[in-house]
């Protein structure tokens, strides 16, 4: 009989708010993901951010409004379960599990990426295999993850919140001197980054889909349910607060490096060239020894966003575990910090194997962790729509007192999903052409499971219904 104890309720809206911002990793998609959206839509980055931030609220509805009725471990796995059914549930969860550890491979190899950078800009050459980086970060991820997760939490605010103070810095100084008449190339003020001039509404709307990608993980906070003060207040508020947060922050930054490289042709193709572009940016508006404080908090950001990923996989498979999916010593937790210890051992061993294939085989850190991280959101897209079915299907049955207008909210969002799916699914060249069958794979690995295994299904629901029993629907309004 697996260890059920569950951790006391103990974690503050700000800690579980850390896990999703922590997951999302805003230091790392600021540097990454701008060139991306520039190489598509030109100038009208800003723009394309804001539409994101819209495309992930709609999706994020979902979240909100069901973690304010329903908290578990097992984050879409327990809300689908509830709302669909133990079979949807089962699906989506297994869906979200790929996904957070492809995101701790992808990330673990980030932070192989990153420090060798960082050792490179400090001229310390960096004769350790990125490997080796990325094995001791996962050693070190299962080490904090083990003790209490305030710990974690904690650690995730600090690594994170320096990042963004850094970033915020920068983005400072680029406007003023911008705005000063003191940029290096006379770039000027052009607010006409906020519109679609110059480009056009296909290339902005197929842009959206890099900018999606930066909030990809906001969810995690919601496998905390478990470990909350009062999880149906403080859970939703930390789904919302991670999402405005670093969707203020993602616009703001990003006008800063459109406005910061030029909004001419020159300065777009910079941007859309460049591979470090907050690092770029630093030595032009700041100095050297800026661009030294960015690489270092990249690296420790990448660390964070691992520290997180592992965290909220460990507590998937921990409530897949207890359910009656594997191995029953998966279910068991630190009777000290209530941690699932043996499920973080499980996933880091995971992903450890995975970087440790890819090394073998040549590849390098940054193509790891663009592959992992492809495949990572692919899953994650199907696990949000499974989601989004979950809080239409939970209206429609009248279970809770939410208005049966707001289904045109969840209806946006897949349909939103879907775009992101279909654009990232074609016309994509090898080996990213690769991706989304081996997305689509684990998907329907889920499914066969449940195949293979009537029930399964059958014990999910039974568990589900006892542990969601106190939690059954009451007016969300006292929850707010």
């Amino acid at each position: 009989m697996p260890d059920q104890t569950r951790a006391p309720r103990k974690l503050r809206l700000w800690e579980a708010l850390a896990l999703s911002v922590g997951l999302m990793g805003p230091t790392l998609a600021m540097g990454l993901n701008g060139a991306g959206v520039a190489a598509t839509a030109g100038k009208a980055v800003p723009l394309v951010f804001v539409l994101g931030l819209i495309g992930v609220a709609l999706v994020g509805y979902g979240f909100w409004r069901l973690t304010q009725h329903f908290n578990h471990a097992g984050s879409v796995y327990a809300l689908a379960g509830a709302t669909i059914g133990p079979r949807a549930g089962f699906f989506g969860g297994f869906a979200l599990l790929g996904t957070y550890l492809f995101f701790l491979t992808c990330t673990l190899a980030a932070t192989g990426v990153f420090a060798h950078a960082f050792l490179q800009a400090l001229g310390i050459p960096a004769a350790t295999p990125w490997l080796v980086v990325a094995l001791l970060a996962a050693v070190v991820v299962g080490l904090l993850n083990s003790r209490d997760t305030r710990i974690t939490a904690r650690t995730l605010l600090i690594v994170e919140g320096v990042g963004i103070v850094a970033m915020a810095v920068l983005a400072f100084v680029v406007i003023g001197r911008v705005a000063g008449g003191s940029a290096p190339r006379g770039q000027t003020l052009d607010l006409s980054v906020f519109t679609a001039q110059g480009t056009t509404l296909s290339a902005v709307m197929t842009a959206t889909v890099f900018a999606f990608v930066s909030w990809a993980g906001f969810e995690a906070c919601a496998s905390l349910g478990e470990e909350t003060d009062n999880p149906r207040r403080n859970i939703p508020r930390a789904l919302v607060g991670s999402v405005l947060l670093t969707g203020v922050l993602y616009v703001f930054v990003m006008f800063a490096q459109t406005i910061g490289f030029g909004t001419d042709e020159a300065g777009v193709a910079e941007f859309a060239g460049s591979e470090a572009a907050l690092a770029t940016l630093s030595e032009q508006y700041v100095g050297a020894w800026f661009a030294l404080v960015i690489a270092f908090t990249a690296v420790a950001s990448a660390f964070a966003s691992a520290l997180s990923s592992s965290a909220a996989a460990a507590r998937l498979v921990y409530a897949l575990a207890r359910d009656g999916f594997g191995p029953a010593r998966l279910a068991r937790t630190n009777p000290r910090t209530g941690a699932p210890t043996a499920a973080l051992a499980f996933v880091c061993t995971v992903a450890a194997i995975l970087v440790a294939i890819v090394a073998g085989f040549g590849i390098s850190a940054f193509d790891a962790y663009y592959w992992f991280a492809t495949i990572g959101v692919l899953c994650i897209l199907v696990a949000y729509a499974v989601a989004g079915a979950g809080v239409i299907a939970f209206t429609l049955s009248g279970r809770a007192s939410i208005p049966k207008y707001e289904i045109v909210l969840p209806i946006a969002g897949i349909a939103y999903l879907g775009f992101v799916i279909f654009t990232q699914s074609t016309g994509q060249p090898a080996p990213f052409s690769y991706f989304p069958w081996i997305a689509g794979a684990w998907c329907l690995a889920g499914a066969v499971v449940l195949l293979a295994a009537p029930g399964l299904a059958q014990r999910i629901g039974e568990r589900l219904t006892a542990e969601l029993a106190a939690q059954e629907p009451q007016d969300a309004r006292s929850a707010l």
